[in-house]
């Protein structure tokens, strides 16, 4: 099953062809997000020119997908990622690590989150984000990028 990350949600709800065509092979129930995704497009909609338009769209799209939500089993997968993280890629003097966020490292809260909801339910996170290449040195994250701009 597949989880989508908001750049693929967002060209499918742009009919991008690369994306679609990659949706129509799959059966509606192997595909998925997660409520940090929906939140993302919720946000990008509420921020563009056609507003009400955007936000009718993802609304639409979401509706005929599985959203995942975030619990406790996801925290802590996180905060496990998150440590993870910091002990590769962080400085490794411990007074400069405690102040290090993730965003200091190149790294997202909600990619981190994405990818916990991901390892959480054994999904694939399809993005053309670098981020997930970068989780998937300290989890066993599966990823792949439907976007063909991006394979070239």
């Amino acid at each position: 099953m597949y989880l989508l990350d908001t750049n693929h949600c967002s060209l499918a709800i742009k009919n991008q062809p690369d994306i679609l065509s990659q949706l129509a092979v799959l059966a509606q129930t192997q595909i998925a997000t997660c409520v940090i995704v929906q939140a993302e497009l919720i946000y990008m909609a509420e921020n563009s020119q056609r507003r009400e338009s955007n936000l009718n769209r993802v609304t639409e799209f979401l509706k005929n997908i599985s959203i995942y939500a975030i619990d406790s089993v996801t925290a802590e997968i996180y905060g496990a990622l998150q440590a993870a993280l910091m002990r590769q890629f962080a400085p490794k003097e411990k007074s400069k690590r405690r102040k290090t966020r993730l965003i200091d490292i190149g790294l997202s809260q909600h990619d981190l989150w994405i990818a916990a909801v991901a390892l959480q339910h054994n999904l694939t996170i399809v993005s053309a984000d670098s981020d997930f290449q970068r989780i998937k040195t300290v989890g066993s994250l599966s990823v792949e990028n439907w976007y063909m701009a991006n394979n070239q």
